[in-house]
């Protein structure tokens, strides 16, 4: 017979109960994870309102032992700052269960100093909101004149942290740089430590500026965090959709999935005119909150779009430069050029505008230098839209690549220049998807042996980017490109990605469905 403490379930059968506990046994729960819930009511810390569907289908599904014991840490947790406490009993379960599967029970954290924090809240008047995932100090300020978040530019991520530090250490720090919005300290549910990283929004951008001069900090000995500005990703990338659906008609299709929507990136083929997109597109929302909900939901594996099971990622981020550095910029960026426009056509077509120092076409798109920026902004107020052979050209202004792209660049640059060196000395060959590989034989028909051939040397790398500025080979006018590199996903999800011009290999499809 099972036990209930001193108690058969048989005795608590028989004694009278209260209401909620009928309550609860009537919901379907059981008889032994009632009671329990019941002395939690009588506690205080939780009331029959503070439960919610979820909650309740969860207790009524789970193992009673493993229930009682859940409930047990979960009255014995510091709730005092848990605004859902339904979603936050549930989060315990999930930790539960998950360190069961393990076979060892990690040792709780400490958690912040309660005298140290508390003084921080009657302090600041600031609330705190602890749920499983995070601790949320703030947003938005008390008594603020705006309630609205803080523009762009304005939140830095925070990453090094060590595991053991919480917001009553974090919150001194970062006070002292400008006024707080908010601090999202992000927690591990498993151990009850941080992960290891947080963000930090502040009030103004000359907070987060000033708070960046914190990166490389001893906020420990021998343990030095890591600051910069954070932007916030809300663009997503979509796969395996139908090649025959226009802009506009991706832009209807998922505005009816997805809430937020503002704009829609496609690519399609220059050469293909009865493909209006390349299979993939990218999605630009209003918000991270936004794109974020819109992932979990696309990524559910319920929801089809035209029948189909989408693909769905972040996109890469993308550095867009500042208004200052765009101010100054000359140079155009041309879209959807067919094989028969050349850079003559370009530099004709463009040059009834300005001046043109250099006109330069790589695949189906192209740069076009000006003289004078104002030449530059004429000919793209003229130009975008008109028909440059089979169709209709997209024209904006070039986006400088920010120092992190530079950084790339040097280094793809010092690869190609090493490849060369080991060219010239015989080996070893590394190919990428710019070079093809050399011709190690004799040409058709000549004799081979006798000396050999040398390999032929790849094409030398164009260096027009080191003297513009601008890496044409990789450029994608600031939209993050062709599908990005997506990594193996835990529970199934695509394979990795080789590159658009990956060479065919046995057993794969030569043409991807993104091409």
């Amino acid at each position: 017979m099972e036990t209930n403490g001193d108690k058969t379930e048989t005795e608590v059968k028989t004694e009278p109960q209260s209401e909620e506990f009928q309550k609860l046994t009537e919901y379907g729960i059981n008889t032994k994870v009632a009671t329990e819930i019941v002395k939690i009511y009588e506690t205080g810390k939780l009331s029959p309102e503070d439960l919610d569907e979820r909650a309740m289908d969860a207790l009524k599904e789970y193992n009673p032992d493993d229930a009682i014991a859940v409930l047990k840490q979960f009255c014995e947790s510091s709730l005092e700052h848990v605004g859902n406490k339904s979603a936050f009993l549930c989060g315990m379960m999930k930790t539960y269960r998950q360190n069961k599967k393990q076979g060892a029970q990690a040792s709780p954290a400490r958690g912040p100093d309660p005298s140290k924090l508390s003084e921080i809240l009657e302090r600041t008047g600031y609330s705190l909101d602890v749920t499983t995932g995070q601790r949320k100090y703030g947003g938005p300020p008390p008594g603020g004149d705006d309630q609205n978040p803080p523009p762009p530019g304005c939140e830095v991520f925070c990453g090094k942290i060590p595991k053991d530090v919480f917001e009553d250490e974090l919150i001194p720090l970062f006070e002292k740089c400008g006024k707080i919005w908010d601090l999202r300290l992000m927690m591990d549910p498993l151990t009850q430590f941080n992960r290891g990283y947080c963000f930090i929004t502040f009030c103004t951008k000359e907070g987060a500026e000033e708070a960046t001069k914190l990166d490389n900090y001893a906020i420990k000995p021998g343990k030095n965090i890591k600051v910069n500005i954070s932007v916030a990703n809300q663009r997503l990338f979509v796969g395996n959709i139908p090649k025959s659906k226009t802009k506009d008609e991706i832009m209807e299709e998922f505005s009816k999935k997805t809430e937020g929507l503002v704009d829609v990136i496609i690519y399609r083929s220059a050469e293909k005119e009865n493909q209006k997109n390349r299979g993939f597109a990218f999605l630009e929302y209003d918000s991270h909150k936004s794109a974020s909900t819109a992932k979990r939901k696309l990524s559910t594996g319920r929801l089809k779009v035209w029948n189909c099971d989408v693909i769905v990622d972040w996109a890469d981020p993308v550095d867009n430069p500042d208004d200052e550095t765009m101010s100054k910029v000359k140079v155009l960026y041309v879209r959807n050029l067919t094989s028969e426009v050349s850079e003559d056509i370009l530099k004709e077509k463009f040059g009834e505008y300005g001046k043109i120092e250099r006109a330069k076409k790589v695949k189906d798109y192209g740069f076009i230098h000006f003289e004078e920026r104002d030449d530059a902004i004429k000919a793209m107020e003229a130009m975008n839209g008109q028909k440059i052979g089979k169709l209709e050209i997209e024209v904006s202004l070039a986006k400088p690549p920010s120092e992190n792209k530079k950084k790339e660049q040097r280094k793809r640059e010092q690869e190609r220049q090493s490849m060369m060196v080991a060219m010239r000395r015989g080996g070893p060959y590394g190919y990428d998807d710019y070079y093809p590989p050399p011709v190690m034989g004799p040409p058709r028909g000549m004799p081979r042996g006798g000396g050999g051939m040398r390999p032929r040397m790849p094409p030398p790398p164009n260096f027009y980017d080191d003297y513009y500025d601008y890496d044409y080979d990789y450029y994608q006018g600031g939209y993050g490109g062709p599908p990005p590199m997506m990594r193996g996903r835990r529970g199934g999800g695509p394979p990795p990605f080789a590159s658009a011009n990956a060479r065919s290999r046995r057993g794969a499809p030569t043409t991807p469905w993104w091409s």
